[in-house]
């Protein structure tokens, strides 16, 4: 490879020579290969740093844009730009402006242009050789020849840039109508050219600044932006750079700041007043933090990704030397630390942007109304009336947050009550949490009226909840992977205490009718609020979540007098919180020792309603996709029924039975069906299939069966589901022992997910299934209209199960990427009821298509009958249980082969 010539030598002597720059082909090769393997050595030598942190960071930003910047310099001078385009400048703007590059991140650059009569449009983008001809230059024949050449030699040595090409006035045009270009001009920086251009431009853009509008601007597409990206800074897969609390957050706060000429760092901010020195060194210390792992997570993907998703989050903790911990994996510790830093930025931009806006509007000194000796109202904001109002008398931490929820028309908190608060974080200490009077004002706030929701949230926004409640700081930014909570713990808890609330809120009656009619009825709604608070507060240490979390509320309650049957019925509830859960869920309803041993656990009807209502608000708060009708019904029905036992019924299931026999009469009757259509079904069946099935279902049965009652082919019978959204299939066929494997298998190439299923065998040989189907479309967020389903499914179902000939090898669905990431460790447990006649089969593991049907194949290749399945999907992880018989089961060795295969069908 030839060596890189020196600047400003060309090929011979002579004129032409002189204006003409050196053949690419000599010096090109070598200044690519040059900047390839500087930019390589600094990221590696970065990458293989023992312990990194931000200073490390920092040092590789600032040498990776000095790197580029000799690589252009040399090539700005290979190009002799100076005297082919005389007069322009090289300006760095955007990030590359501010002097910092991360490892993939473009490179943004202007051509600064001095202004000519003919000037015409800039050249728009960064396109590579070969993209969008560049619009015309001015009038020079020559500069457009040289500045079309430059930016095609920034592409060919390997730089990624994006690049425009203007005059002043141009800049000073785009930038009036995109405040995206005054942004990224405000961080201008002269790379090489002509100073003097570069000095109009600076002064030209100061004198059309107007710092109000800009802030406005900023402000909106912030707002914009957050929303773009969920409006949280816990998301799953956050962006480090655009995500609320990313680093975008932080630069908006200094571009405003620059633009009011407050100050262009934090240092200059400080020393205006407009942050704290110990705000200050915060804020540097979490943007390091935010820096460093956006510098590690480009080095570790070797491409541009700010997205912390799952495929990188483990490989990115390594890289920090993150290893596993008891509860704990890598990526969780990283997360968590990204988490808290984010939660901090969040904070501060929120304080820094409202004491901007005071400075530009001048508000300041507005007229205030006072709300007590301590607080005011300003415009709708809770403002302290001192700066040192919190470190005099600590009390007034948790008086805000009373005093907020009091008093009508308080938006929110204040800049300065803000920071009031942020600055007193060590009078938050162990004697501020033994404080009785603390005590009483928390418990003050829980027992209002109203407001508990928005007063926790801005407790914990403002670290007042984790530092008040040490249990719950431990839980702020902790993720869960487990498939189905999309939120950290901090954000699940408080969304399962706004669950609760809407309970009581009439406008929200309409959400979870049942619910809300319970809700009218309960005298005391704090000892929910304090249950949803610390049901999960023990997450992430190890061992029982639940029995840990009872354990920390007991404490509570003996410090803050909560006594009595308050007291047993709170720790009652985060105790087993899970419990009426996993019983609709997993075990047979219609069983009677089901639900009176569930009766005698609750003992009260109090407690049932308590335990039932956290139930519905603890699932509701996981995800968005894992509450449905189905859980609703299933639920409901174990608490009717619970309350029915409890009331001092005792379960007569010959009594039950026969008022469902006349129910299903009547139904009968109202579809003008002939009496006696009943009997050619009833007669075959057994008390079982009348004890799982309400009358609702048994007159759609003989409904839809009474002539084909001995029918040799299978009739498959569907009808939309009288339960929230989905279809409810009736299949009945001579049995055979693959029947349920070949149901499962139409289901699931038809694009249906199962969640329930009831499967009976009548005395004359007959299978007589019903399922509860829902499309995986819909599940997907597309609407469904069920209805045009009907006949499709019918016939191509029963064709499906008409089929002979082995069963077809499952396909091997895909799974998400949370799923590759995050795997679910299968497990299957086989245990038989009291009298070993009946076994309890239960399947956990990562979703994905076509695993009910591979279980399914299993049972049927060894015989094995099934009598009742509960398919539970949460997330993106199943738990299945199946009720099953056989003559396999009752022999050691075939019960562990039987759990083998399964657990080789699910891997």
């Amino acid at each position: 490879m030839s060596a890189l010539p020196e600047p400003g030598r060309g090929p011979g002597p002579g004129p032409t020579a002189a204006k003409m720059p050196t053949p690419a082909a000599q010096w090109l090769p070598a200044l690519r290969q040059r900047h390839k393997d500087g930019k390589a050595e600094l990221v590696a030598r970065f990458r293989h740093t023992p312990r990194p942190n931000a200073a490390s960071a920092a040092r590789l930003l600032r040498a990776l844009a000095r790197h580029v910047d000799s690589t252009l310099a040399a090539l700005w001078e290979q190009q002799r730009m100076a005297e082919r385009a005389p007069g322009t400048a090289l300006v760095a703007v955007g990030g590359f402006g501010r002097g910092e590059l991360f490892p993939s991140s473009d490179v943004d650059l202007l051509v600064l242009l001095p202004d000519r009569p003919a000037a015409g449009p800039r050249v728009r983008g960064g396109s590579p050789p070969g993209g969008d001809t560049p619009a015309a230059l001015p009038d020079d024949s020559g500069s457009r020849e040289a500045v079309a050449g430059f930016v095609t030699a920034c592409w060919d040595i390997g730089l990624e840039c994006g690049s425009s090409v203007r005059t002043v006035a141009e800049c000073l045009a785009e930038s009036a109508r995109d405040v995206t270009v005054q942004t990224s001009l405000l961080e201008a920086r002269l790379v090489c050219g002509t100073r003097r251009l570069f000095g109009e431009l600076q002064h030209a853009l100061a004198q059309a600044m107007d710092a109000r509008a800009f802030f406005t601007a900023k402000t909106l597409e912030m707002r914009q932006r957050h929303v773009k990206y969920e409006g949280t800074p816990y998301a799953l897969e956050p962006n480090c750079k655009e995500s609320p609390g990313g680093l975008r957050d932080l630069q908006v706060v200094i571009w405003v700041a620059r633009a009011a000429g407050l100050g262009r760092t934090w240092t200059e901010l400080a020393a205006k007043g407009l942050i704290t020195p110990f705000e200050a060194s915060q804020l540097v210390k979490h943007e390091g933090t935010l820096r460093l792992i956006r510098a590690r997570l480009h080095a570790v993907a070797e491409r541009r990704e700010d997205r912390l998703v799952f495929d990188l989050q483990t490989a990115v903790a390594e890289s920090f030397g993150l290893r596993p911990t008891k509860g704990q994996r890598p990526s969780e510790a990283l997360m968590h630390r990204y988490y808290w830093a984010a939660k901090a930025v969040t904070q501060l931009n929120q304080i820094l942007m409202l004491n901007i806006e005071e400075r530009i509007a001048g508000s300041e000194k507005a007229p205030m109304r006072p709300l007590t000796i301590r607080f005011f109202d300003r415009g709708g904001a809770l403002e302290v009336a001192h700066d040192d109002v919190y470190t005099r008398d600590p009390h007034a931490i948790l008086e805000t947050f009373l005093v907020f929820v009091q008093t009508p028309g308080l938006q929110g908190l204040s800049a300065r009550t803000l920071r009031a608060l942020y600055n007193a974080r060590t009078v938050m200490d162990a004697a501020f949490r033994r404080d009785p009077v603390n005590h009483r004002l928390f418990m003050q706030i829980l027992r209002q009226p109203q407001g508990q929701t928005h007063a926790l949230r801005l407790m914990n926004q403002t670290s007042v909840l984790g530092r008040y409640l040490w249990v719950f700081r431990r839980i702020v930014g902790r993720m869960q992977h487990d498939l189905f909570h999309v939120y950290t713990v901090d954000q699940h808890i408080l969304m399962v205490v706004r669950n609760v609330r809407r309970f009581f809120i009439p406008e929200h009656a309409h959400e979870y009718p049942f619910c809300s009619q319970l809700a009218a009825q309960w005298d005391k709604p704090w000892i929910l609020y304090l249950a949803a608070i610390f049901h999960d507060v023990a997450k992430g240490r190890g061992g029982d979540h639940s029995e840990l979390g009872a354990a920390e509320v007991r404490r509570f309650n003996r410090d803050h007098g909560v006594e009595g049957e308050d007291a047993r019925l709170v720790e009652f509830l985060v105790r087993h919180h899970l419990t009426m859960s996993y019983i609709a869920q997993k075990e047979d309803l219609a069983d009677p020792d089901v639900v009176l041993n569930f009766a005698r656990l609750v003992a009260t009807p109090r407690r049932l309603t308590a335990l039932y209502l956290l139930t519905v608000a603890d699932i509701r708060g996981t995800s968005p996709k894992v509450w449905n009708a189905w859980k609703g019904k299933l639920l409901e029905d174990l608490y009717r029924l619970t309350l029915r036992a409890l009331g001092g019924a005792q379960p007569d299931p010959a009594a039950e039975i026969e008022a469902r026999k006349v129910e299903a009469r009547q139904l009968l009757a109202l579809h003008s069906a002939l009496p006696g259509t009943e009997e050619p079904l009833w007669k075959t069946l057994e008390v079982s299939y009348f004890a799982r099935h309400d009358a609702a279902e048994i007159a759609w049965h003989a409904r839809s069966l009474w002539r084909h009652v001995q029918t040799k082919v299978p009739v498959v019978r569907a009808r939309p589901s009288s339960v929230g959204e989905g279809l409810q299939v009736l299949v009945y066929s001579p049995d055979q022992p693959d029947l349920f494997a070949r149901i499962c298998g139409y289901f699931d190439n038809a694009g249906f997910s199962i969640q329930d299923a009831k499967i009976h065998t009548t005395r004359a040989g007959f299978a007589l299934d019903t399922f509860q189907v829902s499309s995986t479309l819909a599940e997907e967020g597309s609407e469904v209209d069920y209805r045009s389903l009907i006949s499709l499914v019918e016939t191509q179902a029963a064709a499906a199960l008409a089929a002979t000939g082995p069963l077809p090898e499952p396909r091997r669905g895909r799974v998400s990427r949370r799923v590759r990431s995050f795997p679910v460790i299968p497990r299957v447990s086989l245990v038989p009821d009291e009298r070993a006649q009946r076994w309890l089969l239960t399947v956990s593991a990562s979703d994905r298509s076509g695993l009910l049907y591979a279980v399914a194949r299993v049972l049927a290749a060894h015989h094995i009958n099934l009598q009742l399945a509960k398919v539970t999907t949460l997330g993106e992880r199943v738990e299945d249980t199946f009720l099953v018989d056989g003559p396999a089961l009752q022999r050691p060795k075939a019960q562990l082969r039987i759990e083998s295969e399964i657990l080789d069908a699910v891997e």
